[in-house]
């Protein structure tokens, strides 16, 4: 995964994403490798255990690092708000339409820290073309809303609420409710796949293993990073082998940076007896995900 120097600007990185909506940062083509890490740890097959006697302590509590749009909803999209830990967030969701049979449906998380209306465009009209009901949702912190950022880990309840959310909209098969996202996104669709229940998984561009991530944007960070559990809870590879759903992950053909970790990860799920797929597709961190979402799909099928 290719990711910029944390020196990077702010505002830099901001007009990076106006000009494409639903990029996480801009792309920097002299940024340095740094050391290869060791092999993440396995730390057991039940995320959800895990989660449940593990509370991230922040160190620094606030806003999302990123601004985003407002939260009128974009073109074929119509704004709803869905409860999460006690509070009400904005999710765009495809509007419901008159069906004679249940739709499968796709929920869709956004690259970076804030929502965009390029992200709907970008993300989620193709799976509403394809015949999709989809649901975007905004994360606790993002865009002006109530709540602290914790970089993926209380994030993780809101997709799973989210995802709720869209098991209950009119119209939709609740048994075919799958989840896909890109680079944060894609890291968090990891998380979810570990924690929900959904019929299947597809992560674009993700961090399984996220001290990768955090390399390179340890600016980021509200929590200790000298704290290994804190990073470990916050990723996939380390609890791989219990993956609770078919899992694609893919990634640009020059974006190979997450390339070990996701090897890794496949190849803990299948230790388990799990279905894992590590795809290679044509682009960079921007520039593959219309592949991407094509390999989704066909997952999905």
């Amino acid at each position: 995964m290719e990711f910029p120097p944390v020196l990077l600007s702010r505002r830099t990185v901001l007009a990076a994403i106006a000009a494409a909506p639903f990029a996480t940062r801009a792309g920097s083509a002299a940024a340095p490798e740094p050391a290869p890490l060791p092999e993440a740890p396995l730390l057991g097959n039940d995320y959800r255990a895990a989660r449940a006697g593990f509370r991230t302590r922040l160190v620094r509590r606030g806003p999302a690092p990123d601004g985003g749009d407002a939260l009128g909803a974009p073109d074929g999209a119509e704004a709803l708000r869905y409860p999460s830990g006690g509070r009400e967030l904005v999710a765009w969701a495809s509007p419901v339409e008159g069906a004679s049979s249940l739709k499968p449906a796709v929920l869709v998380l956004h690259g970076g820290n804030a929502i965009w209306h390029g992200h709907w465009g970008g993300l989620a009209a193709p799976f509403v073309a394809a015949g999709f009901h989809a649901l975007m949702p905004t994360m606790r912190g993002e865009n002006g809303q109530p709540g602290d950022f914790s970089a993926f880990y209380d994030e993780t309840d809101d997709v799973l609420a989210a995802a709720q959310a869209l098991r209950a909209r009119p119209g939709v098969d609740p048994a075919r409710v799958f989840v896909c996202g890109h680079s944060v996104g894609g890291t968090l669709t990891l998380l979810a796949a570990l924690a929900g229940d959904f019929a299947g998984a597809a992560a674009l561009s993700p961090s399984p293993d996220t001290r990768l991530f955090f390399q390179r944007f340890a600016a980021d960070a509200p929590f200790d990073l000298s704290d290994p559990r804190e990073v470990e809870m916050r990723s996939a590879v380390c609890f791989a082998s219990g993956f609770r759903c078919p899992v694609l992950m893919s990634h640009g053909d020059r974006e190979t940076r997450s390339a070990r970790a996701i090897d890794l990860a496949v190849a803990r799920a299948r230790a388990a007896g799990g279905r894992a797929e590590h795809r290679t597709v044509p682009g960079d961190h921007m520039g593959s995900i219309p592949a991407g979402i094509r390999e989704a799909l066909a997952a999905f099928a």
